[in-house]
């Protein structure tokens, strides 16, 4: 456990030599796992755990005689352990008989690419890149040092995946944005030119797209983790260290701050400015920009069904109550003058 409690800059109180093989919740551990309590909700289950160590914080230093990794931030620290007891695969260098390597493409002796891959002319696979089975890289793409990409992944022409950054099965980079101009005939099409930048260390969850510019370039900077499911729009910019929740879409043209965190299942009409430090709850619905850092809402809880209804019938009165109200203001104001 010293070993562990060294990885995330922890204090053992206890016996540091015991072993830990594994992780488990505070009520589901066993003998040889390591669980951990994040929230005094769940304290009452530290005292059933089987578990055969916790991390915890400073406040339940005392809450249990069980070796214990006290660390300010234990989440993190569990992370840390966690990244430890399950390391990712090794790289294993090499390329599959089946994958299709175009000629003109540059592929480190370092990298692994799996079977049914084809990596386009001109693309560039950095040492330590991993491809799973599948996965499309295309024309001029740069993977750089130390990326993963799990099966299925396309990337489209011309798009930049940054040093160690994970994009998990299904994830499209850089297909067309949705730029159509109005015609006499229909609408036309935009040829979409930009392409899609994405920084360091950055995770993509499955099945989530990333559009291309359509003449300047979306950005995913440094350290950003996308859920499941979302959708970027053209010339988007997500600031360093922000973080989205699965199924949120966000419109073309819009710039989020850095270290913001995102709710699931959050739209965001296109064009805004979201400064640094916002937090958007989930399912919230944003049309204007925000530019003071702060937790923002604007969704409306469930509630019964004839009692919604009556809501609703209030929400399409609004307006009528409204008009009435600035006419009694006004009336009001006009029986203060004549009494002066």
């Amino acid at each position: 456990m010293q070993e562990l409690a060294e990885a995330c800059g922890g204090e053992v109180v206890g016996e540091p030599r015991t072993r830990i093989h594994g992780v488990g919740t505070l009520e589901h551990a066993v003998t040889g796992e390591l669980t951990f309590l994040t929230n005094s909700l769940y304290r009452d289950q530290l005292q059933g755990t089987r578990a055969s160590a916790v991390i915890l914080g400073p406040e339940d230093r005392d809450a249990t005689q069980l070796p214990r990794i006290v660390s300010a931030n234990p989440y993190a620290c569990y992370a840390l352990v966690a990244q430890r007891l399950f390391p990712l695969p090794e790289v294993v260098p090499g390329i599959h008989p089946s994958a299709v390597i175009d000629p003109a493409a540059q592929v480190s002796h370092e990298a692994s690419i799996g079977p049914h891959t084809t990596v386009g002319s001109g693309a560039i696979i950095g040492p330590g890149v991993v491809i799973g089975p599948g996965c499309s890289v295309g024309e001029r793409v740069v993977l750089e040092a130390g990326a993963r990409l799990y099966p299925r992944v396309v990337i489209y022409p011309d798009c930049r995946i940054g040093p160690r950054s994970i994009l998990h099965a299904g994830v499209v980079i850089g297909a067309d944005g949705f730029g159509m101009a109005r015609g006499a005939e229909g609408w036309i099409k935009i040829p979409q030119v930009g392409r899609v930048i994405i920084g360091a260390d950055v995770e993509i969850g499955a099945n989530t797209t990333v559009d291309r510019g359509a003449i300047e370039d979306t950005v995913i900077e440094d350290g950003v983790k996308l859920d499941n499911q979302i959708q970027i729009a053209h010339n988007c910019r997500v600031g360093a260290h922000t973080v989205i929740a699965g199924c949120t879409g966000i419109s073309g043209s819009t710039r989020i701050g850095r270290n913001c965190r995102i709710g699931g299942g959050v739209g965001m009409v296109g064009h805004l400015e979201i400064c640094d430090g916002v937090t958007v709850s989930g399912f919230s619905l944003i049309t204007k920009s925000i530019t003071r850092p702060g937790v923002y809402t604007s969704s409306i809880p469930s509630q019964p069904h004839r009692q919604w209804m009556e809501t609703l019938a209030n929400l399409r009165a609004l307006p009528q109550w409204t008009q009435k109200l600035k006419m009694l203001e006004a009336q009001l104001k006009k029986n203060s003058k004549e009494e002066e």
